[in-house]
């Protein structure tokens, strides 16, 4: 009889951590934290090695349906991480209650075509054994379709293993999959917005989270899960090209607990995003951070190879390879964009002393039902400090979640979107708005830029106390703005406080090039809302007028 090797997990995150196999940080950190449990060395957890033993017996039965492995057992078939995944998140356990596992949440970011279905899959079947009888599995995903692909996953596996499975131990219907020695019972459910409530899940798995416009699902899950012991929720996705995701918040607080910012015992997460993005047409290392399979198999990485080549020469297909395949957000290739997220971000403070500087104020406002922002900004020591502020119809506010899959409402509690008007906005309260800065943020209002389109009722009302300027939207007069911001940027010499909503009016900006080369921002041509850049970009156009010509002589039409 052959021997069963049940460390596996162990050996993979050893040969991680040693850097014998190819790993981002994060993932080093967590095979680190693996390590340290497997060898007894933590004082409140185990792992629950006799368990772990159950479970390799089973799989050594089981064999692969279909993929560069079929027939094989799926003991041999699973990879390095699919073994940590399993081994980690069903086998650590508390030292004094083995019977109760450490892990709550699952977090997996990883590229696609690398097992992530398969091995929640083959998780679900250890799940049906190990769980108590009458619990409930569920999968949530942005649609129907894919919340079902787990159970496409798993009827294979069932049918392929009948003669390992009593008979009929496996209830396989078109709504859910009933495991009848205990009554346990896994339903993929449709997407909603609002009806996940009331699901008492004892496992759940979220998938392609990334593409979720609300983090609703997850947390309508996790709300269910409040009288389960053994709770546990897969939370799983590749990158997608926006950085306002729920898979962007759950990375960013597992990358906090892996830094030991953040105290949480049970988020187990494995980051497979590149340590670096750049490069990406000649740096494998990008390719190998984000696709562990890959290292395993070699017609994976043959074909990521391929990918890569035909992204190179194809820029219309990079976005789709860069996000799917390297795990890098990718802000679309139809025009240039402005600048890349992660040096705005960079520059983020978390505190800007506005009492007593000189500020200038760029506004763009826009068609009556439609986003208007406000702006304003200082420069001392040659560093520019930056505010913006949206405002959306407040009776348009589920409509424009809807289809700009955002969170207009998390913004308005943020203070950096203002909710007025009811289908429209109310430019009352954008022009009062501009009349109590000074009041409010302790400044002096040097002047206001605006667009004649939509503002020259509100202009004329700021005219009585303000000097206004009237700032015509063509590339001549734009490009040494917009450049400015960018350098500023770059150099590492702008700052501004939280704010999201400007962080993805920023991703979304795509520049355009006139036959002179000025560059500008496309409102047309980028990909969604970008009024807060715009009336940014006014801003510093009436900074850098001021600094050539001692506002004196703006080069601007003055109402």
């Amino acid at each position: 009889m052959m021997t069963i090797d049940i460390g596996k997990a162990a050996e993979y995150a050893e040969s991680v951590v040693n850097s014998e196999v190819r790993a981002p940080k994060y993932v080093k950190l967590q095979c680190a934290e693996f390590l340290r449990i497997w060898n007894d060395e933590d004082e409140i957890y185990i792992v629950n090695k006799k368990l772990l033993k159950k479970m390799c017996k089973l799989l050594r039965c089981l064999k692969m349906a279909k993929g560069p492995r079929a027939n094989e057992t799926i003991y041999d078939a699973l990879v390095g991480y699919q073994w940590l995944l399993i081994t980690a998140v069903l086998c650590t356990v508390y030292r004094e209650d083995n019977r109760k596992r450490r892990y709550e949440t699952a977090l997996l970011e990883i590229c696609r075509k690398n097992g992530k279905t398969f091995v929640v899959a083959v998780l679900f079947i250890l799940l049906f054994y190990s769980e108590p009888a009458y619990s409930r599995f569920f999968s949530v995903a942005p649609d129907g379709q894919l919340a079902r692909e787990i159970k496409e996953a798993i009827e294979p596996l069932i049918s392929v293993n009948a003669s390992v499975f009593e008979d009929g131990e496996f209830k396989v219907l078109r709504d859910y999959i009933l495991h009848k020695p205990t009554k346990s019972k896994y339903t993929p459910l449709n997407y909603s917005t609002s009806r996940l409530d009331g699901k008492e899940p004892s496992v759940f798995i979220a998938d392609e989270i990334g593409a979720l416009p609300t983090p609703y699902a997850i947390e309508a899950m996790r709300s269910g899960q409040t009288l389960v012991k053994n709770r546990l929720g897969f939370v799983i996705s590749t990158k997608y090209p926006t950085i306002e995701n729920p898979l962007e918040d759950e990375v960013a607080d597992a990358k906090r607990i892996l830094d030991g910012v953040v105290k949480d015992d049970s988020v187990f997460a494995l980051l497979y995003e590149p340590d670096e993005t750049t490069g990406w047409e000649d740096n494998d290392d990008i390719l190998r951070d984000g696709n562990p399979l890959a290292l395993e198999i070699d017609s994976v990485w043959d074909e990521l190879l391929k990918k890569r080549d035909t992204a190179i020469r194809r820029v219309a297909l990079r976005e789709n390879f860069l996000t799917k395949h390297c795990n890098i957000i990718y802000q679309g290739a139809g025009t240039e964009s402005f600048i890349d997220i992660k040096d705005v971000q960079k520059c983020k403070v978390d505190n800007i002393d506005w009492h007593g500087r000189d500020v200038w104020v760029g506004v763009d406002l826009s068609m009556s039902n439609d986003n208007t922002s406000v702006a304003f900004v200082s420069q001392e020591n040659g560093v520019v400090f930056a505010e913006s502020f949206a405002f959306v119809p407040e009776g348009r506010i589920d409509d424009k979640n809807h289809l700009e899959k955002l969170d207009y409402r998390r913004y308005i509690e943020q203070g950096k979107c203002i909710a007025c008007g009811d289908l429209t906005i109310d430019y009352l309260v954008v022009e009062d708005f501009v009349f109590s800065l000074e009041q409010k943020y302790g400044v002096r209002i040097m002047g206001i830029g605006y667009d004649r389109y939509n503002a020259m009722s509100s202009a004329q009302k700021w005219d009585t106390r303000y000097n206004t300027i009237e700032i015509k939207q063509h590339s001549s007069v734009l490009h040494p703005a917009t450049k400015l911001l960018y350098e500023k940027i770059m150099d590492g010499h702008f700052r501004y406080t939280d704010n999201p909503l400007l962080e993805i009016n920023f991703q979304n900006a795509r520049c355009t090039f006139d036959t002179n080369l000025n560059r500008y921002v496309n409102k047309k041509k980028s990909n969604g809302k970008v009024d807060m850049v715009v009336s940014l970009i006014n801003a510093m156009y009436l900074l850098q007028q001021d600094e050539l010509q001692n506002y004196t002589g703006f080069v601007a039409q003055v109402i």
